[in-house]
């Protein structure tokens, strides 16, 4: 007669059966935990392990391995289901209960008989615990027996069993110091009774997450603690499972809270800060208990006080205006995920490139959707007007001044803030760039902000820091910075302007693009400089730890920019010679750009192509569209009627599209141009050396004269591009002509002489060419026109900011006069750049706010010789 098995596959009844799979249909199911799942299932036996005693983790997961045919659930401990299903272990154990049954022995059972078990290895703490710890923690009854069972089955068989952590987070509410009322009645959220599980299941179901901590095989467990005896092999079993449990859920819910004014208290008591407040004050106590008063004050004014409900508020609310204005957010979740992996080893700082306010929002409802931990973010000041600031406080940002030099107490004040929360574990975001790039280009990174990042992260060493470069990619800004960039001042943010932003309601803006490039920590760049990780720091190398860092966050963030539809179209809308640009064409010119994208391996937005990877012409359509109905570009057909007071409405019923003939209007090239220079760095080398070799007369040329002219225009668009600094300036110089020699763009001829080349993908190797320099073409008319308003400075200095005002001048009149081509051209922040470059190159010096004419180029003969250097790369070249 066949033994009689002791456990059976929980079999809810049919009311069970259709309320839990209604609710737990709804849970957030990664199909990397299905195969993670599937995958330890071959290598061993399945135990799942949870923390917490609950029967709705148990019916939850219970349902979820029926549905995707995992391991099923043959025992679970300490859960009395027998309540819910009396037959639940088979008829005939419930007629005839054997005696003398142990649950070690159904564990032993269920995994004997090809099941799986699970595991809870604490139960909610009663009253009195919480009171006190009277009834003696909050172990199971069973626990120990279990694991003890668990280890002797190992023990007896070849095949691996694997304890495998699983973390329902049923709120992202973080857990809370101290106990309330609340919390004797229900349970702390750390460890809720049954009645707050149900409550928490209940209110957030639809935003459930089921997390996969780090299995144990407790084979290989076993063999690394030889000699130990059972009790300790419980003991580190427990704590190594728990340790692996909370890291997962606290990579959702973050560290516990405190109340604002406690965490204010503590700061203050900080010894660093303390210092700081008695060296400022002097001896006299009424004079530190003032200077007290005003870090405090300090502390109310910058500290983020995160409220999740506002959190909520704020999501569902992006959320619906979200889903009116974009078509969508691409991010991939592969990337997502090697961000949880960083957050359960260390602290985050999150460090995004900043083109819209929207950067502000994106992240965090990105990381609230994927069931990341919300960063707390670093805002400027200007951002803390009425209504907006508080929510914004209470969403998670705190408030920084823009410049705080000459205030050692509020430096010190911030200092100890984000010290604080380097070790509680909170992750930060902080825009590098400062302000908003209005160009699309990112800006030159701010370091000050970081310092004391990086400060505070070596001076926590048992926590790791991680430093997260993110692309934010746009097709379309929200703002529209076309004013500013003509010379505009800037308009101060209020809640006037924020009830007039209304007006973005009425338009849509494209696709939002999220990358994420390689996760830095201070240990490697460590490395990198040739500093060990326990050697101490002098200032010089941490200035050079910092630099470094910020240096390389940027390149990446640069190096995984994705390419979208908006970007591309505009790329080759704007780099095109002729005034119309055909749609057929505009599909052309796309797809041979993104041939060389493809061959850089650019990341590429899944809407711009198909599933072969080629580029799908409806994304360009789609692109076209959305920039002729933001009036950034006109359509029209062959033979249409062209009566000037019928060009609005033709403009509007004329859709993007075969047949369609674009026209990007002058006024609009500046708005267009940001969206261009969103991928413009993907191609600056190429272009650089395109624009060398076509210089007057033309190619061939020598490759050497290649050399310098690249060289020299390098030089002068230091602040304009960010270039590599992984190779010398001769290896990326030879590395780009090789590239182009490969292309077919340059063909390398007698006597070291380089040549346009055969050509590829229908174009020839002079019509590559010229497609690279035209991409930077209105970079060296701005230059040019900088050049030129040199002259100004004949008569003695100008401030900086008098002579762009000038500048601008110059340049629409330079325009209008047909000079320069592109209007892109005339573009203040170009004007900036180019002053400082002119700066490094010994045209112009700088004192006390004001730009003056160097000695050596004082006259006007001298100021038209450089401009005659920029013209050169202008001129056309022989066919």
């Amino acid at each position: 007669m066949p033994t009689r098995a002791l456990t059976k596959p929980y079999h809810p009844n049919p009311v069970l059966r259709a309320l839990y799979e209604r609710f737990f249909e709804r849970i957030q199911i990664d199909e990397a935990w299905v195969e993670a799942v599937r995958e330890l299932a071959r290598r061993g036996t399945v135990v799942y392990v949870l923390r917490n005693l609950s029967f709705v983790d148990f019916l939850a997961l219970d349902h979820l391995t029926k549905r995707y045919a995992l391991p099923q659930v043959r025992f679970a401990n300490d859960l009395g289901l027998w309540i819910l299903n009396p037959m639940g272990k088979g008829w005939l154990n419930a007629i005839l209960p054997r005696r003398g049954v142990t649950p070690s022995d159904e564990l032993r059972d269920a995994l004997e008989q090809s099941g799986s078990a699970m595991l809870f290895l604490k139960r909610p703490p009663g009253v009195l615990d919480l009171a006190g710890g009277a009834t003696g923690g909050r172990g199971l009854r069973e626990g120990d027996a279990l694991l003890r069972t668990l280890i002797d089955l190992q023990r007896e068989r070849r095949r691996p069993i694997l304890l495998v952590p699983q973390v329902f987070v049923w709120t992202k509410d973080p857990d809370t110091r101290g106990a309330n009322r609340l919390d004797f009645l229900l349970g702390p959220r750390e460890w809720p009774s049954a009645t707050r599980t149900v409550g928490q299941f209940l209110a957030n179901y639809k935003h459930v997450a089921l997390r996969l901590g780090e299995p144990l095989d407790l084979e290989a467990f076993i063999a690394n603690a030889e000699g130990a005896t059972d009790p300790a092999l419980v003991r580190r079993m427990t704590y190594t499972m728990l340790r692996r449990l909370e890291r997962e859920r606290r990579s959702v819910t973050g560290p516990a809270a405190k109340p604002p004014d406690r965490v204010r208290a503590e700061i203050l008591r900080t010894p660093k800060l303390r210092k700081v407040i008695e060296d400022v004050a002097g001896e006299r106590p009424t004079d530190r208990y003032a200077m007290t008063g005003r870090a405090l004050d300090m502390l109310r004014s910058l500290q983020a006080t995160p409220d999740m409900t506002t959190v909520r508020g704020l999501g569902a609310l992006f959320d619906r205006v979200f889903h009116r204005i974009y078509a969508g957010i691409e991010y991939d979740k592969a990337d997502l995920a090697r961000v949880r992996a960083a957050a359960k080893e260390g602290s985050l700082v999150l460090l995004p490139s900043h083109k819209s306010h929207i950067d502000y929002l994106l992240l965090s409802y990105v990381f609230n959707e994927e069931n990341l931990q919300i960063p707390l973010i670093a805002a400027g000041d200007n951002l803390n007007f009425f209504p907006v600031g508080a929510i914004f406080r209470r969403g998670g940002a705190f408030f920084i001044r823009r410049s705080f030099k000459g205030d050692r107490l509020y430096a010190a004040v911030v200092d100890a803030y984000i010290r604080r929360l380097i070790r509680d574990g909170f992750p930060i975001e902080l825009f590098l760039e400062g302000g908003r790039s209005r160009t699309g280009k990112l800006l030159e990174p701010k370091f000050g902000l970081l310092n004391m990042i990086v400060d505070a992260a070596l001076g926590v060493p048992q926590r790791t820091t991680y430093f997260v470069p993110v692309s934010i990619g746009y097709e379309r800004v929200v703002e529209s910075y076309e004013r500013e960039l003509a010379g505009g001042e800037k308009t101060r943010e209020d809640a006037a302007g924020l009830l007039k932003s209304t007006d973005v309601l009425r338009h849509r803006y494209g696709r939002i693009n999220l990358q994420i490039g390689q996760i830095l920590s201070l240990t490697e760049l460590r490395e990198e400089l040739g500093v060990g990780a326990d050697a101490a720091l002098t200032p010089a190398a941490r200035r050079a730890l910092v630099t470094r860092l910020g240096n390389r966050v940027m390149d990446e963030i640069n190096r995984v920019a994705s390419v979208t539809p908006g970007a591309l179209a505009a790329l080759a809308l704007l780099s095109h010679e002729k005034r119309g640009t055909p749609h057929e064409e505009l599909v052309e010119r796309s797809e041979r750009f993104l041939v060389v994208l493809r061959a850089m391996s650019a990341r590429v937005s899944p809407s711009l192509v198909d599933e072969a990877g080629a580029l799908r012409p409806d994304a360009l359509t789609e692109a076209a569209q959305m920039f002729i109905e933001a009036e950034l570009l006109d359509a029209s057909a062959p033979g249409a009627e062209d009566a000037p007071r019928r060009r609005r409405r033709r403009r509007r019923a004329m859709p993007a599209g075969p047949g369609a003939i674009y026209v990007v209007p002058d006024e609009h090239r500046l708005a267009l141009d940001s969206s261009k220079n969103i991928i413009v760095h993907f191609f600056v080398e190429r272009a650089l050396v395109a624009i060398a070799a076509l210089v007057p007369p033309g190619p061939p040329v020598a490759e050497a004269l290649v050399r310098e002219r690249v060289q020299n225009l390098s030089r002068l668009f230091k602040h304009e591009f960010r270039f590599r600094a992984d190779a010398a300036f001769d290896a990326i110089f030879d590395q780009t002509v090789a590239l182009l020699v490969d292309e077919g763009a340059l063909a390398r001829g007698a006597n070291e002489l380089l040549e346009p080349g055969p050509g590829s993908h229908g174009w020839s190797g002079r019509e590559w060419l010229e497609a690279y320099a035209a991409i930077l073409r209105s970079f060296l008319e701005g230059y040019r026109v900088a050049a030129r308003s040199l002259g100004a400075l004949v008569k003695g200095s100008l401030s900086e900011k008098e002579l762009v005002r000038r500048t601008l001048a110059v340049g629409s009149r330079m325009f209008l006069a047909g000079e320069l081509h592109r209007r892109e051209a005339v573009s203040k922040p170009v004007f900036e750049n180019a002053f400082r470059s002119f700066v490094d190159q010994g045209y112009l010096s700088q004192a006390d706010g004001k730009l003056t004419l160097t000695e050596s180029f004082s006259t006007a003969r001298a100021v038209q010789a450089i401009e005659g250097r920029l013209t050169g790369y202008l001129e056309p070249t022989s066919r």
